[in-house]
């Protein structure tokens, strides 16, 4: 894969950062003292869902016997299938995440 900003491959970008790293602080230990450094501390991410959000999960409604009906007619084999409905659900889908 390649970087779109420096057109260079993932690759060549870890091993030219750590080049990096590696003379920056040969450069600053022969300049300064050794100094003990503090443990540096994740930063910690927040998730804010919008209200339209926060309402549809709220507003979740789960019809269990409705569930249990499909399950049932899926175990005798008379739940009905349109395989062509399927195939053009499948191409939508396609279309939608790149394909042509």
């Amino acid at each position: 894969m390649t970087d779109p900003i420096s057109n260079l491959g993932r690759a060549a970008v870890q091993v030219n950062s750590g080049a990096d790293k590696i003379n920056s602080n040969k450069a600053n230990n022969a300049a300064q003292p050794a100094v003990e450094k503090a443990p540096v501390r994740p930063a910690t991410d927040e998730v804010i869902l919008s209200e339209a959000a926060e309402s549809a999960l709220a507003d979740t409604a789960f019809d269990s016997a409705k569930v249990d009906r499909i399950k049932q007619a899926i175990q005798e084999g008379n739940y009905p299938l349109d395989a062509k409905r399927i195939a053009e659900s499948f191409l939508s889908l396609e279309r939608m995440i790149g394909g042509k």
